[in-house]
């Protein structure tokens, strides 16, 4: 972890994204992006949840200003996550856990 408590995003060759996006399609979002667009407190959310599941659901609600894309990317880049699938108004985003009390997703090599 950097100094600043940003990590960085894990590069994720295709065969990782092919199979988080596998596991990605049966989630439902549990972060929701409105109006209020990327607030401090969504944020924290997500950097918990992540922490907790490690890959995790998220949706832009259409009075956002933000399209998936870019709130995908934006939330990605604060989080030190990687951006697994955009589609729609909705995005998948993943990041490794430092938790030792949770059951980690085994990627692929």
């Amino acid at each position: 972890m950097e100094d600043n408590g940003i990590r960085s995003a894990r590069e994720l060759n295709k065969h990782q994204v092919k199979q988080l996006r596998a596991l990605g399609n049966h989630l439902n979002p549990l972060i929701i992006i409105g109006k209020s667009n990327l607030t401090e407190t969504s944020i924290r959310q997500a950097d918990e949840t992540l922490e907790n599941r490690e890959l995790i659901k998220c949706s832009v609600l259409n009075g956002s200003d933000l399209t998936a894309r870019d709130a995908a990317a934006e939330l990605s880049e604060k989080l030190g996550a990687s951006v697994v699938q955009v589609i729609g108004n909705r995005f998948v985003i993943y990041r490794e856990s430092h938790r030792d009390d949770i059951e980690r997703i085994k990627l692929v090599r």
